[in-house]
C-alpha cells in the first residue's frame, strides 16, 4: 500500500490533523477575520492601493532610482492609514498568525520527513541553529 492512497494511515491522519485545524475555534476566527477583509470593499482596495504603491517604490528601488522623500511620505501616510483601517489591520493579522501556522506545521513534517521520526525540541532547535540538517549544511551527515 502507498503511503499517499487514500486508506492509508498516513492519509487518515492527515485528513485528521486537516479536521482538528478547520475545527478549531481560533483557526475559524482566523478566517473569519480573512472573509470580513474580503467582503470589504474598501479594505481590499485600500490594501491594494498600498501593495501597489510599495511594489513601485520597491521596482523604482531595485532599478537605480532614488525615491524621493515625498514618495517615501506618501507610502508612509497610506500604509499607516491601512493600518488605521481595523478591518484591514485584522486581515493583516489573521494572515500573519496563519502563515506562522503553515510554516510550523511544514517544519513539523518536514523535519519528521529528514529524520525518521517525531522530532524533540532539540530537534528543532538544531534545526534553527544550523548545523546538520538544519539548514547550515556540511555537517557530513548526507543531507
Amino acid at each position: 500500500m502507498s503511503l499517499l492512497s487514500d486508506d492509508s494511515a498516513v492519509m487518515v491522519k492527515t485528513r485528521e490533523l486537516c479536521a482538528t485545524i478547520a475545527e478549531d475555534a481560533t483557526f475559524q476566527a482566523l478566517t473569519d477575520r480573512v472573509e470580513a477583509f474580503l467582503e470589504n470593499d474598501e479594505a481590499r482596495l485600500q490594501y491594494q492601493a498600498v501593495n501597489e504603491k510599495g511594489e513601485d517604490l520597491h521596482q523604482k528601488q531595485n532599478s537605480g532610482i532614488e525615491l524621493s522623500a515625498r514618495e517615501i511620505k506618501d507610502f508612509e501616510e497610506a500604509r499607516d492609514a491601512l493600518l488605521a483601517n481595523d478591518v484591514a489591520r485584522s486581515f493583516l493579522e489573521a494572515q500573519r498568525e496563519l502563515e506562522t501556522l503553515q510554516r510550523s506545521i511544514g517544519k513539523y513534517v518536514g523535519l519528521t520527513l529528514e529524520l525518521g521520526q517525531v522530532p524533540t525540541a532539540e530537534d528543532f532547535a538544531q534545526a534553527q541553529g544550523g548545523g546538520c540538517c538544519g539548514g547550515g549544511g556540511g555537517g557530513g551527515c548526507g543531507c
